[in-house]
């Protein structure tokens, strides 16, 4: 009576561990759906254009990782002239060797350019403009996020010299090339944290009043003024620019904050990929028909309301006209 005891008492057990097996597998398939719809959703828009892109020349500022480093990718399978122009070198190097191994394509080249000194946006030029009789993409992706109070090798805080004033000596610098080759486009990143963002025009440099946060928000807004006021000025070039916000991206960009880091990791699920992140740069770089949004702002590859203050065109011209006196340019 006892083995039969034991033996129905077994496969009782072995039927219930199954049970709690399947309702595990189940639960898990349901989780692992759920993820996979999730992520589907989060990744956003995807770049539908399939213009090609032979003999034609793009720089990338920050194309050495993350979301440069993609899109560059992207823009060299379509058989651009590409130019990896970042801080890190070595790091470029190595992000144009997995390129080019890649798309196979040969013409993906680096070339130092730190936005955080005047003489080396300068220096970058000068090579690029003796190298290039043409330039049909400049694409202003490179960026600092959230760093702890500190100042450019031209005195200007950190956010504000990278993230703005770095890009706008270099578009100022080049722009001569970009007529030259239209039709050319300008895409500079931006995010959509500018809605947080205020051109503080009595603190720009953040000396009276500093928080490393609000500072990323206010040069983002920048961004998005210096694309509207550059589409302004360059009516009826063949130029047009584009201001991108490419989404919450899981990039090098948040190293600075731990807390971020942290809650990356918590929500990867809803955080899009490098790649993912390269969509609406892409599509403001190649979309076919897109020289009427010239100076818009776009988020998923598709155009999307900017903050009112973004939509000032007195600030922005006002920010452009601050932004020449402290780089020492005229910009007619």
């Amino acid at each position: 009576m006892a083995v039969v005891v034991l033996l129905v008492s077994t496969i009782e057990c072995h039927r219930s561990s199954n049970i709690q097996d399947s309702l595990m597998r189940k639960n898990y398939l349901v989780w692992n759906l759920n993820t996979a719809c999730y992520r589907k959703f989060f990744a956003g828009g995807v770049c539908r254009s399939n213009v090609q892109l032979p003999g034609k020349v793009v720089v990338i500022t920050g194309a050495n990782t993350g979301i440069g480093k993609e899109t560059a990718r992207e823009l060299a399978r379509r058989g651009a002239r590409v130019y990896i122009a970042c801080r890190d070198v070595l790091k470029g190097e190595s992000a144009a060797s997995e390129i080019r191994a890649d798309t196979k394509n040969s013409q993906v080249l680096v070339r130092k350019l730190d936005l955080s000194d005047t003489k080396s946006i300068r220096a970058f030029a000068e090579g690029f403009l003796a190298e290039e009789k043409q330039l049909h993409i400049l694409i202003n992706n490179a960026g600092v996020m959230m760093c702890p109070y500190s100042k450019t090798a031209d005195g200007f805080e950190t956010h504000l010299g990278v993230n703005h004033l770095g890009h706008f000596l270099l578009t100022h610098l080049l722009l001569e090339r970009l007529k030259e080759s239209t039709p050319s486009r300008v895409v500079n990143l931006s995010s959509v944290v500018h809605h947080a963002g205020k051109i503080r025009f009595h603190d720009l440099q953040g000396e009276k009043r500093y928080s490393r946060g609000f500072a990323y928000c206010h040069s983002k807004l920048a961004n998005v003024l210096f694309t509207r006021e550059l589409a302004r000025r360059l009516q009826g070039t063949g130029v047009t620019t584009y201001a991108v916000h490419p989404g919450v991206v899981s990039s090098e960009l948040i190293r600075h904050s731990f807390l971020l880091c942290l809650l990356w990791r918590i929500f990867s699920p809803f955080v899009k990929s490098a790649r993912e992140g390269a969509q609406t740069s892409l599509h403001c770089a190649l979309a076919e028909g897109l020289e009427p949004l010239s100076g818009k702002y776009f988020s998923d590859c598709k155009r999307t309301w900017v903050s009112p203050r973004a939509r000032d065109n007195e600030t922005a011209e006002r920010l452009w006209n601050v932004s020449c006196e402290l780089l020492g340019i005229q910009w007619e």
